[in-house]
């Protein structure tokens, strides 16, 4: 579906819909009013198989106790294998209420207060988070920007490891906030090291479905499988659908010592099992109908970043795009035209652009700024002409 149709079937007015996106920059930049291009969900209806799926289960009246469906299982496994390629079995899948939540669980599950928790910078900032609100020692291995394009810094990475004895890698695949799409080898190289060191990999793959360029490759089969014992993959369809306040996400588990583990947590300390009864239902109908939604929503985020490339190009060139292979986050570099700390004047009060600033991702990401890409062209035609206007001036 191109993005005009896209558009004109699925896109919504958010605001005074009690959106967080929307409704929520008073409380997050203290003024209302501006464009709003931060907090990573969409300005678009769910599928409207999803919506048609959910009127239906609510007609029935009753949101008592319920069973999880195999066919909710089922959806997402056969479209982790169609579009992944990942033979996800039913008896590995748990449940957290987001990817943050499952993060914030295995951290306390797998690590004791004083542990060293590694990541790669600049990254989503509840990564930092997870890390230091629950006593435990950040370390970070910057990525590598080069020309714009990120890398791992191997041998960083791995003297990180060794010098501060990390028990945990938090990895970001695809990457938010720099859109890489990490190709095989270089996930082998980075399992490879975290196999050799003992290292519990993190793998957050809830923008997986959210590919612009290239192919992403689930971490728990590279190299045919190789380290699939030593991770922990999170997902959902929040992101793919924009279902996040749906409150459903998966974690995948293949090591059973590991799964043992993470029960006895979720049973006991967390006392959280199973999750919202409309959560199940949107996710199912999501997975089971949602393929050309998808690719609507794809064309859509890629003539987005396609129209804002070509502008800043011609009309701002001192403002570098990076390339955006997944997610729907697009990182703009303006080191070379402002310092970081003139950021939140010329973006917020001269543009009147809410954004995600580098500096939230840590020290790697300062002079830059995160833009949501998954909206109408419009507001993306309003922030770019006010950057450019106010930045020219």
């Amino acid at each position: 579906m191109e993005q005009k149709l896209f558009e004109e079937k699925y896109g919504v007015e958010r605001l005074n819909t009690h959106c967080t996106k929307w409704d929520g920059l008073k409380e997050k930049f203290g003024e209302d009013g501006l464009i709003s291009m931060w907090v990573a969900d969409m300005d678009f209806k769910a599928p409207e198989q999803v919506i048609e799926a959910l009127q239906k289960r609510i007609e029935h009246g009753v949101f008592g106790y319920s069973l999880i469906s195999n066919s909710y299982y089922d959806s997402f496994i056969n479209w982790e294998e169609k579009r992944h390629g990942y033979k996800v079995k039913k008896e590995w899948i748990r449940y957290t209420p987001g990817v943050v939540s499952g993060i914030y669980w295995i951290v306390n599950i797998f690590t004791k207060p004083g542990d060293a928790i590694l990541v790669s910078m600049p990254v989503y900032y509840p990564f930092h988070n997870s890390v230091k609100e629950n006593g435990r020692k950040l370390v970070h291995s910057n990525l590598i920007n080069n020309n714009g394009r990120y890398e791992f810094d191997y041998e960083d990475f791995e003297n990180k490891i060794v010098e501060n004895d990390v028990k945990i890698y938090i990895l970001c695949s695809p990457h938010n906030p720099v859109g890489r799409v990490w190709k095989e080898e270089e996930l082998d190289k980075i399992m490879e090291i975290c196999q050799k060191h003992n290292v519990l990999v993190i793998s957050d793959e809830i923008h997986h479905d959210l590919i612009l360029e290239g192919k992403h490759i689930p971490t728990a089969i590279v190299n045919n499988g190789k380290y699939a014992k030593n991770i922990i993959t999170l997902t959902a369809p929040s992101k793919t659908f924009n279902l996040a306040g749906c409150k459903n996400s998966f974690v995948i588990i293949e090591n059973e010592d590991i799964l043992k583990k993470f029960d006895t947590y979720a049973n006991t300390v967390a006392r959280v099992s199973n999750g919202n009864l409309f959560g199940y239902v949107a996710a199912e109908a999501a997975y089971t109908y949602g393929e050309e939604w998808l690719s609507g929503a794809i064309a859509t985020i890629k003539g987005n970043y396609d129209y804002m490339v070509k502008e800043l190009a011609e009309k701002l060139p001192q403002v570098k795009v990076t390339p955006l292979e997944g997610t729907y986050l697009s990182w703009l570099d303006f080191n070379t035209c402002l310092k970081d700390e003139e950021l939140e004047e010329i973006i917020q009060n001269k543009c009147k652009i809410a954004v995600d600033y580098g500096r939230w991702f840590g020290e790697a990401g300062k002079g830059f700024i995160r833009i949501n890409l998954a909206t109408p062209r419009k507001y993306v035609e309003e922030a770019v002409k006010s950057l450019i206007d106010v930045l020219n001036k």
